[in-house]
């Protein structure tokens, strides 16, 4: 692990609590802890100018959903995100997905599911039930969109919203 996302991960608080969806209050008092490391993270990443995605849940907290966005030869790129928080959660991460890049790699399973099983499931595994949201965002989806979209769009897989639309009709 590099110095920077040691010092990423050292700035998102751990959760505390070890309880999902089914848990009742406990729940509660989790979705408190994830809610509070996702803002301090945003909040790190806003002082940073490394601001790239926005979340809100439902209002049980097992329903997620959002954008991220990376910037490639200074054009941003934006993709919907959303995920469910599985029954099992923490013990289980949750599976992050771009619905609209589903099929456009192999790094993604159906529905849209990025592939995280190599590098960020063991390391999720590791650290439950400490990890939460925002360690998925950081560790998960944040490396693979670094890897895979500059991919996709050297390939022509991915294509700026802007540059796919058609040429406004001259006046």
């Amino acid at each position: 692990m590099d110095a920077s996302l040691k010092k990423t991960l050292q700035e998102i608080p751990l959760q505390k609590t070890n309880a999902g969806p089914r848990d009742g209050d406990k729940w509660m008092t989790r979705l408190k802890e994830e809610y509070h490391a996702l803002i301090e993270y945003v909040k790190r990443n806003k002082a940073k100018d490394e601001d790239w995605f926005k979340l809100e849940s439902n209002a049980d907290g097992t329903r997620w959903f959002g954008t991220c966005w990376t910037f490639i030869e200074g054009i941003k790129y934006d993709f919907e995100v959303e995920f469910d928080i599985p029954v099992t959660y923490p013990t289980t991460a949750p599976e992050i997905m771009l619905p609209e890049l589903d099929g456009k790699t192999a790094k993604m399973y159906r529905g849209g599911k990025i592939c995280l099983t190599d590098h960020f499931k063991p390391l999720w595994a590791r650290n439950v039930p400490k990890f939460g949201i925002a360690h998925a965002m950081a560790l998960g989806l944040a490396p693979w969109l670094a890897v895979e979209i500059p991919d996709m769009v050297a390939k022509g897989t991915v294509v700026h919203k802007d540059s796919a639309a058609p040429p406004a009709p001259a006046e």
